[in-house]
């Protein structure tokens, strides 16, 4: 493996693991965020009941970074509502300038070095934002 703080093992981990990978049979939201700067892609599909998510897929074309937020999202969106999901956004971006890490999300501590990387990260929460406008 490697020693690099950016790509940690336990994070090739999670992006390899590919938790949520996929599509769902009928979602009841979609939403795709992009990074124009490297082309990376996230598509979410959400199924909801109540205004709380039930299940999550994705469709990843990024970079292990994106690919392992994804895969986290997939575990930490169910029984989710909107704020719910817009407060886990908003720690994720706290953690990356420093902040504390919500659980889980300590396997990008390499990251938050790296300003311009940071948007990998977000970019699955991003997709799963939108998801809920268009729901």
């Amino acid at each position: 493996m490697t020693d690099d703080p950016l790509y940690r093992r336990d994070l090739l981990r999670l992006a390899a693991d590919a938790a949520g990978a996929g599509s769902l049979p009928l979602p009841d939201a979609v939403g795709t965020a992009h990074n124009p700067a490297c082309g990376d892609r996230v598509t979410v599909e959400l199924t909801l009941s109540a205004g709380r998510i039930t299940g999550l897929a994705h469709a990843t074309q990024a970079c292990v970074l994106a690919q392992a937020s994804a895969a986290l999202l997939a575990g930490a969106a169910p029984g989710r509502d909107q704020a719910g999901l817009a407060a886990l956004a908003a720690q994720v971006r706290t953690f990356l300038q420093g902040g504390e890490p919500p659980p889980g999300y300590d396997v990008f501590e390499g990251v938050t070095g790296h300003a311009g990387r940071h948007v990998c990260v977000l970019l699955p929460l991003e997709a799963a934002l939108k998801a809920f406008e268009d729901a």
